[in-house]
């Protein structure tokens, strides 16, 4: 009865190590090929996303569309922007943007983008001075926190190609228990 009972307890670790082992490689593959995690640099997102949080990106994202927060890895013009940008989309392809820097509104075909996520409005012109048409296969993005920003509107990031993002951000990982993304 002994020995049956030992090949019940080396059964049962067989099965736990089975099951352990095949969970981190199926967790391991998703976060290879379909997820992402990436670290929130700065405070260009500020108040939906801070420094040094951790957001899980979808690698196999849908068409970008205007509201996600996305992470690009275009290259700059100049070397001191953060490789990875995280950032809003404010535009796609065959829109236009045009922003009231006196009233502080980013328009959008026209129509005033009703932004509930940003920090204070639109008032740093950077290098934005007339309405800007996006080409088809680009996006136009900028941070929540608007005056403190380097996206689009600086011809040192310019309009980003889709090809150069790396996901739609999904949800929070860092701090834990404030997952959810405005």
């Amino acid at each position: 009865m002994s020995e049956n009972k030992a090949e019940q307890k080396n059964s049962l670790l067989y099965d736990i190590v089975g099951i352990a082992v095949t969970a981190v490689v199926i967790v391991s593959l998703a976060f290879s090929f379909v997820f992402r995690t990436v670290g929130v640099s700065g405070t260009s997102m500020y108040p939906t996303l801070d420094d040094k949080d951790r957001i899980i990106l979808s690698a196999y994202a849908s068409k970008p569309k205007t509201g996600d927060i996305v992470v690009t890895c275009q290259p700059s013009k100049v070397s001191y922007i953060e490789p990875t940008l995280v950032k809003r989309i404010i535009a796609t392809g065959g829109q236009t943007v045009d922003i009231d820097f006196i009233q502080g509104i980013v328009y959008v075909d026209g129509v005033a983008l009703d932004e509930p996520y940003v920090n204070e409005l639109t008032r740093e012109p950077e290098d934005f001075h007339e309405p800007v048409t996006v080409p088809e296969g680009y996006v136009f993005v900028m941070g929540d926190n608007r005056n403190a920003s380097t996206d689009s509107r600086d011809l040192r990031v310019g309009l980003i190609r889709e090809d150069y993002l790396l996901g739609k951000a999904l949800f929070r990982v860092v701090p834990f228990g404030n997952f959810k993304i405005g």
